[in-house]
């Protein structure tokens, strides 16, 4: 590998998480498998059915220290009152570094509609827990003393807060969430860039279907902003839906594009590449359980690995309250 472009894969490779690693909780496109609340705390409870999703993400297959996700998360409403409460765990690993967190969420359910059978709701939602940063530097003096390098597992625990609210109307949804409200500094405390973690989320989408048809279709896009480094990335998302006897088909496609790139000396000139995902999804609803599959490729010219990125999502929903709303509204009912 020559050196434009080991470069270009330092940047990559932190882009493709989005960030640094000490981030906080990642944003793939785990959302898209019925897990808006992993992202947005305003849907905790949003739903008819309190919810359970597990998720586990790896990028690489077959190299060492690749990066690694795995969450789990619940929500739900607190009896038939207007609120809801969530839960997240998470763990992340990427090479040397690897977070841990937890979160607990409040949300709050303004219903405007004169029932519970046309949709109108406004969210509000908070959530407040700690993430724990690790750097193992264990391995790092392979060639004697360095006086930065303390050659141990260093650690830090901070908290942090992301709030944010949803509406949903019929078939349309959209969501605005900031993210890690607090500054970190995490083990990178001389590096001020890294101690600001915030980002903006913006979410909406559509959910198309004829009366008395099996099926739906669904538009979305998601822009995040990062604070720090002024960073921002797009996805266009298509999903379908076929209602069947013992649930729900479904499975789409996810095109996310930053709209920052980097250069790199090609030769005896500059070229630029900006980060392209493509991710298909295809899940099924079997009466209470919930059942995804994500592959992710990453279309750039350079990359670390022709390897994807691999998730699945294994989710119940249980306690259900009510009958669905009449709407094309599958994040809700």
């Amino acid at each position: 590998m020559n050196f434009k472009k080991y470069l270009l894969l330092l940047f990559t490779t932190g882009f493709v998480n989005l960030t640094f690693s000490q981030e906080g909780l990642p944003i793939y496109t785990d959302y898209l498998t019925d897990n808006y609340y992993l992202i947005h705390p305003s849907m905790a409870g949003a739903a008819n059915c309190d919810k359970v999703r597990l998720t586990g993400r790896q990028q690489w297959f077959g190299q060492d220290d690749a990066p690694s996700l795995q969450t789990l998360s619940l929500n739900g409403r607190f009896g038939d009152s207007q609120s809801g409460y969530g839960v997240i765990l998470y763990n992340d690993k990427n090479g040397y570094h690897s977070q841990s967190g937890a979160y607990l969420t409040y949300a709050h359910h303004l219903l405007f509609s004169r029932n519970e059978v046309d949709l109108n709701q406004l969210s509000f939602g908070l959530s407040a827990g700690f993430i724990q940063y690790k750097l193992d530097e264990t391995s790092f003096l392979t060639e004697g003393f360095d006086p930065i390098i303390a050659g141990i597992e260093q650690s830090s625990t901070e908290l942090n807060i992301d709030f944010g609210f949803s509406y949903n109307f019929l078939d349309f949804y959209a969501h605005a969430t900031v993210k890690n409200v607090l500054n970190n500094s995490g083990i990178n405390n001389d590096i001020q860039i890294s101690s600001n973690l915030r980002r903006y989320l913006l979410s909406a989408g559509y959910v198309f279907g004829k009366i008395g048809s099996d099926w739906s279709y669904e538009p979305s896009l998601m822009f995040q902003y990062r604070d720090a480094t002024a960073e921002s990335t797009i996805d266009m998302n298509a999903k379908v839906y076929k209602k069947t006897e013992f649930g729900k088909l479904w499975g789409g496609i996810s095109y996310r594009r930053s709209l920052d790139g980097a250069e790199f000396l090609d030769g005896s000139g500059v070229s630029s590449q900006k980060l392209q995902y493509i991710s298909p999804i295809i899940g099924v609803d079997y009466k209470k359980f919930v059942f995804a599959y994500t592959y992710s490729y990453q279309s750039n010219s350079i990359v670390f690995t022709n390897g994807g990125f691999h998730q699945i999502t294994l989710g119940l929903n249980f306690n259900c309250r009510r009958e669905a709303y009449d709407c094309n509204c599958p994040a809700v009912n």
